[in-house]
């Protein structure tokens, strides 16, 4: 099964998709993960991508094209795979159709935006043993404190509110049209994310089968 998951940032793809990967026997293919591979490998578009990456650049849609190209020729992408993260606008997605490539479903994870901002917003970071604590689902004994090693609690920049919507705008913006231009397909699947992610995972389980 070839397969595509939407969802905005902090919806919980990562955990899905590893979930997905398990039960289908099939990759995860992470935009980032694969551009860092292909960065190692030395490839031709690794190459491309380094030259932009070094000017602290992003780097544009034909060399990220080119890296999904190669990496979904090889062979632990016969039986399918998952793409998280790629395609991230509509032209990429015009540009995998162009490639041949035949998605069999699109799975939308969707989490209201103030879910997220409160997800994402009250997680925090051991600044000495790296241990994970959140304001409401993961408090620490003692407020700012790490239960284990008792280094401050420290919040990282990508939680802050303010990158988290910019984060979120930039979603709604460039990610977003995707879940029309599937619908219009007939290849997409909407998941309501839940609190619980064993109630999300169920529910992307049964989206697999309908």
């Amino acid at each position: 099964m070839k397969l595509i998951l939407l969802g905005a940032p902090g919806a919980g793809k990562g955990t899905q998709a590893e979930v997905i990967s398990e039960h289908l026997s099939i990759p995860t293919i992470s935009t980032g993960n694969i551009i860092r591979a292909a960065l190692k490998a030395q490839t031709e578009m690794g190459i491309k991508a380094k030259e932009f990456i070094d000017k602290g650049l992003l780097v544009p849609d034909d060399v990220v094209i080119g890296i999904v190209k190669e990496r979904l020729k090889e062979d632990d992408c016969k039986n399918g795979f998952i793409l998280d993260g790629f395609p991230r606008t509509v032209p990429q997605a015009q540009a995998l159709d162009e490639m041949g490539v035949e998605i069999d479903k699109v799975i939308d994870i969707q989490v209201p935006d103030e879910k997220i901002v409160q997800r994402l917003s009250g997680r925090r970071v051991c600044g000495g043993c790296g241990a994970s604590y959140h304001l409401l689902y993961k408090k620490p004994e003692k407020d700012g404190v790490c239960n284990l090693c008792g280094a401050q609690l420290v919040q990282r920049v990508d939680d802050k509110e303010e990158t988290i919507l910019e984060r979120l705008k930039i979603y709604h913006e460039q990610t977003e049209p995707l879940v029309e231009f599937y619908k219009a397909k007939n290849k997409l699947t909407v998941v309501e994310g839940q609190e619980e992610v064993a109630d999300t995972t169920a529910l992307t389980l049964k989206a697999l089968e309908d």
